[in-house]
Parts: C-alpha cells; structure tokens; sequence
C-alpha cells in the first residue's frame, strides 16, 4: 500500500485545525511512505468534540487521495523497466483536481494538463467536425499561439500519417492494439511524443509500455480508484 503526506495529510489534518485549533497533531508518516495494516499515520490529541467533529473530513480526504497514489504506483511498478510514463487525465473530482494529480505524482506518475489552456488536445470529435486530421491540425495551428504545443488522437495508422505529414508534436494512439501501437511508435520515430490510451489497466499495461510509446494515460487512477481504507480510532 501507499500513502501520500505532504501536501495531502497536511490538507486532511487542517480539517481538524479549522474545527478545534487546539488540538495537539502529529504526524508519523514521511512523504510518499509505503505503509501496512496497523501503520498509524498521525495522532490528534485534544478535546472529543473537535475530534469527531472534523473526522469524516478528513478520513474522506485522505483516503482518496491515498487510494489515487495507491492505484497509480501499481501501475508504475507494473511498467518498470519500460521507457513509458504514467499520466493522469482532466477526469478529476470538481474541486479536488489540484489534490489529485498531486497524490498521482506522488504515485510515481505524472501530470497531464491541468485544464484546457495548458495545451491544444484535439480528439475525434474535434477531427469529426473539422472534416479530418488536416484540416483540424492546419486551424489549430492557425490559432495557437508560438509557446503551445498541440496533441491530436489518432485512431488508425492511416490518420497518424496525416498527422505527421501536417506537424505535431504529440500523438494520442487510442483504442489500437499492441500490435498496431508498435507500428505506430516506428512510423512517428522520434517525431513527436507518443501516447497510448484506452480503457488500459494493471494487466494490459506492460504490453502497451512493451511497444515504445512515450506515457500511457489513465482516467480511472483519478476518477475510479478505489480509496485506501484509514480509520480513526480513540485510545484509551
């Protein structure tokens, strides 16, 4: 298991400073720590009513973001050796983004964009209505400015070469297989980054790292990871 502190405990903890500022916390936990059942990761010391008042906030914080760094340092450990990367995606909680892809990278994981202004990130229903590849590339480009960079999804082998022949400087492999993914990782040779994603979990990930791509994306790691189960107990 993992658990992620700073800055995340330090957000669970000062639910108990809002509610009780006397209470007395210390924490017993380092940044990132693996921890076991029975691991205590902090002590509150103070008044009942303050502690019971601020717990549920702050268990319901903590074990989410624990489960996210949890979910995406199994998938980390799952591709090591590989060259690949493990990113998250927008699919966040409203108001706990920030939070999230904080407990991700602490996971061994790294961030994609923080929200649409970061990057141009062109999906099939952007193509679809462009009328295809080129024609959405070439209007992106119009518009974006010299410092932003612009990833399009490509489907099929067909569109990456369409892709490429434009310009670009990332490329999202959706839905392909293994197979088809390799070959695409051939084709772009350097060109641009490459990223791979598709519904892809613990046991479909070593595969898709195995074909060369640059970062495999993962929406679930955010928004379906199951929490890490932490309680709080009163000592007598």
């Amino acid at each position: 298991m993992r658990l992620i502190i700073e800055p995340i405990v330090r957000a669970a903890l000062l639910a108990f400073e809002l509610v009780a500022p006397t209470l007395q916390i210390e924490r017993l936990c380092n940044d990132g720590a693996r921890i076991s059942r029975g691991d205590i990761v902090a002590r509150i010391n103070g008044r009942a009513r303050g502690v019971l008042g601020a717990e549920r906030t702050a268990l319901n914080l903590l074990s989410r973001m624990s489960g996210v760094a949890t979910a995406t340092r199994a998938l980390a450990d799952a591709i090591a050796g590989s060259n690949a990367m493990i990113v998250c995606t927008r699919k966040t909680t409203p108001g706990l983004r920030t939070l999230e892809k904080e407990a991700v990278r602490l996971g061994g994981g790294a961030n994609h964009r923080f929200g649409l202004d970061d990057a141009m990130l062109i999906k099939d229903n952007h193509v679809a209505l462009a009328g295809g590849v080129r024609p959405a590339l070439e209007r992106a480009k119009r518009h974006a400015g010299h410092l932003v960079k612009i990833e399009i999804e490509v489907d099929t082998l067909d569109q990456l070469a369409e892709a490429l022949a434009v310009g670009v400087d990332a490329v999202l492999l959706d839905n392909m297989t293994p197979q088809t993914m390799r070959q695409a990782v051939a084709i772009v040779d350097g060109r641009a980054i490459t990223e791979a994603s598709g519904r892809i979990n613990l046991e479909t990930a070593p595969a898709v790292a195995a074909t060369g791509v640059d970062l495999i994306s993962c929406g679930w790691i955010t928004h379906s990871a199951p929490i890490l189960d932490l309680g709080l107990d009163i000592a007598g």
